[in-house]
């Protein structure tokens, strides 16, 4: 490992909350070594069923490891943390939750596969016996505290970060997060295996797993909401093979999206085995939702990208 620091997965917290003590302080520069817990809070494991999913309780999700403390962090400043490596454990699952979801009035009832996937990543994960999607560790939730007191729910995403699902936050990017607060309290957690970009489900492959990051601090930054930097190509691991593409077009970007997701869903199901739900958690996972037009006034073009290498 070689970091500077462990925070270990029992110091975690839900929702966030500036007056939670720090587990840790690090001066700029130092690198820490952070265990997570999966988003159900450990309440879904690797044996889990639907019966598991079907009592989960809510109040227990999306925890979150932390808070760090970075020495002479003030407002107006800017947390910059790179990502440095990832330990899988080898386990995620995806669900389907009633009432989550971008088409969640066209999925009602519960849905669950649990993954099994090689640690060293090399291989990719079966969605057996319809597809195999490549894997990219990163973290789905990491922010830092905000100004309001208070406690703050985990789930919506912030401008101090929070539950972003950015799939580009993977090994060797370097997030940039505003602080509100003195010292930041930087946290994180919901990690995944493989998540495409709109996670349109509500959920990636949910998996814990450890994290290895370096921690920085640019003064008087001034960033009115989180941006990152990747260190190189985001998409050339699933797209050799090209992509299906459907589209959704009118005067709302959201139903947009729910057409562009819903023509995949038919076209997955009227050309494999797979069943509607399996196809929404499948396109979750492994698809793109994508803004191709938003100029034309009035309509505008929301499209899906599923790559063909997911079904080879």
């Amino acid at each position: 490992m070689g970091c500077n620091h462990t925070i270990h997965k029992h110091n975690h917290h839900l929702g966030w909350d500036n007056a939670i003590d720090p587990v840790l302080a690090v001066s700029p520069g130092e690198t820490v070594f952070v265990e997570t817990i999966d988003a159900s809070g450990g309440q879904l494991h690797d044996k889990a069923t639907l019966d598991d999913l079907k009592a989960l309780d809510f109040g227990k999700v999306n925890p979150v490891t932390g808070p760090i403390h970075i020495d002479g962090a003030k407002p107006g400043d800017a947390v910059a943390i790179s990502f440095l490596d990832f330990h899988p454990a080898g386990w995620g699952w995806t669900a389907n939750i009633p009432g989550f979801g971008l088409l969640a009035d066209d999925f009602a009832e519960p849905a669950l596969h649990v993954w099994q996937y090689d640690t060293n990543l090399s291989n990719p994960a079966a969605f057996a016996p319809m597809g195999k999607v490549p894997l990219k560790p990163f973290v789905g939730t990491i922010g830092l505290a905000l100004a309001e007191a208070g406690l703050h729910s985990v789930v919506p995403p912030r401008r101090v970060g929070g539950n972003l699902d950015i799939r580009d936050n993977c090994k060797g990017t370097t997030l940039y997060l505003p602080v509100e607060v003195d010292g930041g309290l930087l946290s994180l957690g919901d990690t995944h295996a493989a998540q495409g970009d709109g996670e349109i489900c509500g959920t990636a492959i949910e998996s814990p797993m450890a994290v290895e990051l370096k921690i920085d601090l640019i003064k008087n930054a001034a960033f009115p909401y989180p941006r990152l930097e990747t260190s190189g190509p985001v998409t050339q691991h699933i797209d050799q093979s090209g992509y299906r593409v459907t589209t959704g077009v009118g005067d709302d970007l959201m139903q947009a999206a729910r057409d562009s997701v819903r023509g995949m869903i038919d076209w997955l199901c009227t050309t494999s085995q797979m069943t509607p739900v399996e196809a929404y958690m499948l396109c979750s996972v492994a698809g793109d939702l994508r803004i191709s037009e938003i100029v034309d006034v009035p309509n505008w073009v929301v499209s899906f990208y599923f790559p063909k290498s997911v079904l080879n």
